[in-house]
């Protein structure tokens, strides 16, 4: 099983979770890869899941310089693909994941497993939730 993990993190606590996402599929035997999105490509399509993560900005939307640019530079290729989504918050309730979420079914991806919201920086509990997440979306 190949994951490829492509996040933007401002703050370092996407980062973070990627980390953790990376560790967690690694150690439940997945070969998974996480780059920034500044260093990603359409190379990075071909995998068995495409995991991605941003955090919430401003209003509830995804961060708009590099990663919103991306996601729809790919939203016409996702259809087939399997997705799994995350992202850390420190405000608000969600919407930016549901609407993301929503956007990419639209696109016709699979999502893989419920996407994964982390408020603030994943420690404790919230990192364990990370790494559980990478186990599931390495499960065939």
């Amino acid at each position: 099983m190949k994951i490829n993990i492509i996040y933007w993190s401002g703050t370092g606590n996407t980062e973070a979770m990627a980390e953790l996402i990376q560790e967690g599929a690694g150690q439940a035997g997945a070969e998974a890869a996480a780059k920034n999105v500044s260093a990603a490509s359409d190379a990075d399509l071909e995998c068995d899941v495409l995991c991605l993560g941003c955090p919430s900005m401003g209003a509830e939307v995804l961060e708009e310089d590099e990663f919103e640019p991306y996601i729809a530079s790919i939203e016409g290729k996702v259809a087939g693909k399997t997705l799994a989504l995350f992202g850390s918050y420190g405000w608000g309730d969600g919407e930016w994941m549901r609407d993301w979420t929503d956007r990419m079914k639209a696109a016709g991806a699979t999502l893989k497993a419920e996407s994964l919201i982390v408020n603030e920086t994943p420690e404790g509990a919230a990192a364990d939730e990370c790494k559980t997440f990478g186990a599931l979306i390495a499960k065939e």
